[in-house]
C-alpha cells in the first residue's frame, strides 16, 4: 500500500515538471523546416531587448497566456517550445497549456541566455548579443 501511494506521488510530481529541450536540438528542428511552434513568454520589452528572440517566436507573455489561448487554437497536438530568458516562466507557462490540452509542450532549457551563449541567431537583439554571438563564434571585430 505504501509503495502505491509512493508511485502515484512520482506520477504526479513527473506530470508537474517540464519536458525540456536544449537550444542546438530546437535550432536543428527549426532548421530542418519541422512544424514547432515557439512561444516566447517574456514581456515584450525583452522579447525585443538585448538577449532579441528566436526569429520564428510567438511573444505572449506568461501573465497574458490563459486569456491569448486562442491565438494557439489549432496547435494543441503539435510540438511547442515555450522560451524565456532563463525557464521559470516557460515552466509556469507549461503548466498552463498542458492543462488546457497541449500534449507536446517543451520547455527551451536556459532560454535565450543558452541560446545568445552558443552563439545561435536572434532577432532584435542588440549589440551585447551580437558581441556575445561573435565571441562564441571566435570572431572579434
Amino acid at each position: 500500500m505504501n509503495m502505491g501511494r509512493s508511485l502515484l506521488r512520482l506520477v504526479e510530481r513527473m506530470r508537474g515538471s517540464p519536458a525540456w529541450i536544449e537550444a542546438n536540438e530546437l535550432k536543428r528542428r527549426l532548421d530542418r523546416g519541422e512544424a514547432v511552434t515557439v512561444v516566447d513568454v517574456r514581456g515584450h520589452d525583452e522579447f525585443v531587448g538585448p538577449l532579441g528572440h528566436i526569429a520564428t517566436a510567438h511573444n505572449i507573455p506568461v501573465a497574458e497566456l490563459e486569456s491569448r489561448l486562442a491565438e494557439l487554437a489549432g496547435l494543441e497536438r503539435g510540438p511547442v517550445v515555450l522560451v524565456c530568458r532563463t525557464d521559470k516562466r516557460s515552466a509556469m507557462a507549461a503548466r498552463t497549456l498542458r492543462a488546457a490540452g497541449f500534449t507536446q509542450v517543451n520547455v527551451l532549457r536556459r532560454g535565450m541566455e543558452q541560446w545568445n551563449e552558443i552563439g545561435l541567431p536572434a532577432e532584435g537583439a542588440g549589440a551585447e548579443t551580437t558581441a556575445r554571438a561573435n565571441t562564441a563564434r571566435g570572431t572579434i571585430l
